[in-house]
């Protein structure tokens, strides 16, 4: 039996298009012990036949699953959150084993990020994300289904969960680290202040703003922390403001 820690991780799924496949990720989720799902502006009808009929007794979490229109709202509330791809950045960026990457989710409130069936996820969503897993395949057809992805990594978080139940361990300190939204509040603050002071060009702010992103998720900043950022950027601000009226 899977601890209820892991039943918080929420299960992403991003503008999903396909009614069948919404219906398996509900059944693979029951069969797993996760409970959360959340959809993000999907392009079908989760509640219709076709989900129903595949999500067999599952069909309590597509009654019950969380519908939003943009990612930052579905990750609203969340510390930690891996998304899935198979895509190459413009930044080094280290794509994970789901063995070895998802246990960092347990522990905290936390989510798994699954893209679209046809085009996956785009790099403005994937910037939302702290770590990336791609599921190895072979070469000649490296695309995996939806709900067979989901059923990966689900399977990979329940067998770690049930290992940290027979492996005595410290236990994760989930207050410790601040919540995914607000980081992004932070990061739009330093990116009109950057902007403000020319460090930030608006054609290139994008891809530098991403660098900044990756530096502080790797260091997992606490709410004060940011709270401390935040408060240094509104001085700066204070300050640009009374040397305009000086310098007038």
């Amino acid at each position: 039996m899977v601890k209820p820690e892991s039943t918080e991780i929420r299960i992403v799924l991003v503008e999903a298009q396909g009614p069948l496949n919404v219906g398996s990720v509900a059944r693979i989720m029951k069969n797993m012990g996760f409970y959360n799902l959340v959809l993000v502006n999907p392009q079908c009808d989760p509640h219709g036949a076709e989900a129903r009929k595949m999500a067999v007794h599952g069909v309590e979490i597509l009654e019950r699953a969380t519908i939003v229109q943009t990612l930052p709202e579905a990750l609203k509330g969340c510390q930690r959150a891996i998304a899935t791809t198979s895509l190459d950045r413009s930044l080094p960026t280290h794509l994970e084993n789901p063995k070895n990457a998802l246990p960092w989710l347990l522990g905290y409130s936390a989510a798994l990020i699954f893209g679209r069936e046809d085009r996956g996820l785009t790099n403005v969503e994937l910037n939302y994300a702290q770590r990336f897993v791609r599921i190895e395949s072979d070469d000649a057809y490296p695309s995996l289904n939806l709900a067979q992805s989901v059923a990966i990594c689900c399977y990979e978080l329940y067998k770690a969960q049930l290992d940290r139940d027979n492996i005595p361990q410290s236990q994760p300190n989930p207050d410790s680290e601040a919540s995914l939204d607000i980081l992004e509040a932070y990061y739009q603050d330093l990116e009109t202040m950057l902007l403000k002071i020319g460090y930030l060009y608006p054609h290139t702010a994008s891809s530098r703003m991403e660098k900044f992103r990756r530096l502080y998720n790797r260091a997992y900043p606490s709410t004060q922390e940011v709270a401390m950022l935040r408060g240094m950027i509104r001085q700066i601000n204070w300050a640009l403001s009374n040397y305009d009226r000086d310098d007038s």
